[in-house]
Parts: structure tokens; C-alpha cells; sequence
């Protein structure tokens, strides 16, 4: 099923809650999405079920979800499964489509095996644009169809420096060419009025936004891959 696809069940569809997932710091469900003909399973994250957090406004995870999944689109990278902002049974929420992924896999397990080495090189990228607060190994999930998916994106996109990632490894080394063309054309994409502009305005603060483009701008400007700040925690806690 392609991400059009995905995205008109996802929208469209009936949702029918199928229970609540275990480990989650917010309330998230695992749902049936049937329209028409089709159906898939998803997770089912509503406004009403997040914990509030010092450092993010009430009630935004879920748009900070959906605006992940925009960016990854608009990189052109479908880094994170297809995600959208509907009404549910619990209200407002995001949407993802489930992935179904192999439970022992996780990025501390493949991180070394060659075949995945591109896929974390755009993820480490993705997290430094998205100013990811919680890069967890096991929000790296190796899909049945062979693809690494990232997942879990409620503290993304701060205006200030936020990032805390397991991914260090490409740390001061040079970001390839082919990743930095596709950061400019994300850059070209963020100007304003431009649409990508006008559907992140409608998730995230002026001032955010603001920071995304200064973000993508300091990679290009840097060409490199950031190094730790030592002077900050920069790894999420429990790392798994």
C-alpha cells in the first residue's frame, strides 16, 4: 500500500480502538482504520491522553507528531510513517500508520550492519532538523518490508536546542552531498508563503518555525554532522 493510500485510510477512515499499547509515557492506542474496502492498523495518540511537560506547550505533541511526518515528506526521505491529525474516540489526535517490525530490532542492534548505515545517516540528519528531544534506540524500528522507520516524535521541533539522540556515531564527520541537497531543497521549501510554510503554520508556533529554518540553514552552513554539547544531557533517558 502506497503513502497516498495510507493517508486517505488514515484520514477517512472509522477508527475503532483495538487496546491501549503498553510503555507509553502519554495515553496511545492501537486502532483499526477501515475505509471502504481496506483497512490497516494505526496508533492512536489523542490530545486528552498527553502528559503535560515544562518545556512544551499542553496539547501540542500530537501536531509535533503530524509536523515530523511533513518534514520527512517535504526531504523527500519517508523516514516516518504516514501521520495525520483527526478527530477519534478520544478526540483530536495523531494517526500513524502501525509498523510492523521486528521486536528485537532497534538501532543499538543494527547499528553496525552496513545495509542500515544510510537510513541512520538521514535520521541523525532528520533529528538536528526536527530538534528531536528523544531519539531512543528502540524508536528505530526495522520493518517486515526491510525498511528502518523512525516513530515517537512528540518532543520535536523546540525553538530551543533540544536534542538528545542515541545516533552519534556520524558526530564531526562530513554530511554527503546527497544529503545536503536535499537540505536545500528543504531549505528553498521553508521560504515564506511557500506551502509547506502554510501547513506547518497550522502545527507549530512563528517562532519554531523560525528555528526549523535556522536549523537547516546551520547544517548547510556547517556541512558537517554536530557533535554533542558538553555542556548539556544529550542522550535520552532510558536509552532504549
Amino acid at each position: 500500500m502506497g503513502f497516498d493510500e495510507a493517508l486517505e485510510i488514515l484520514t477517512h477512515g472509522e477508527l475503532e480502538i483495538e487496546g491501549l499499547l503498553p510503555w507509553s509515557s502519554n495515553y496511545t492506542f492501537l486502532a483499526t482504520v477501515r475505509h471502504r474496502d481496506r483497512s490497516m492498523l494505526a496508533v492512536y495518540k489523542p490530545r486528552s491522553g498527553e502528559r503535560p511537560l515544562w518545556d512544551f506547550p499542553h496539547g501540542t505533541l500530537c501536531l509535533r507528531e503530524v509536523a515530523t511526518f511533513v518534514v520527512s515528506e517535504a526531504l523527500g526521505w519517508s523516514l516516518v510513517p504516514p501521520t495525520v491529525l483527526r478527530d477519534g474516540p478520544h478526540g483530536i489526535g495523531s494517526v500513524q500508520r502501525f509498523v510492523h517490525a521486528d521486536p528485537e530490532a532497534h538501532y543499538f542492534t543494527l547499528q553496525d550492519h552496513p545495509a542500515y548505515t544510510e537510513a541512520f545517516r538521514r535520521i541523525a540528519i532528520f533529528d538536528v532538523v526536527v530538534n528531536n528531544a528523544d531519539r531512543k534506540s528502540g524508536h528505530c524500528l526495522l520493518g517486515h518490508d526491510g525498511r528502518i522507520w523512525a516513530v515517537d516524535h512528540g518532543i520535536t521541533f523546540h525553538a530551543m536546542p533540544k536534542l538528545r539522540t542515541v545516533i552519534w556515531e556520524f558526530a564531526g564527520q562530513p554530511i554527503p552531498p546527497s544529503i545536503l541537497a536535499d537540505l536545500e531543497l528543504l531549505r528553498q521549501r521553508l521560504g515564506n508563503g511557500r506551502p509547506l510554510v502554510r501547513t506547518l503554520q497550522r502545527l507549530l508556533s512563528d517562532e519554531e518555525i523560525e528555528a526549523l529554518r535556522q536549523r537547516v540553514e546551520g547544517l548547510l552552513e556547517q556541512k558537517t554532522f554536530p557533535q554533542p554539547d558538553p555542556h548539556r544531557r544529550h542522550i535520552p533517558w532510558p536509552p532504549v
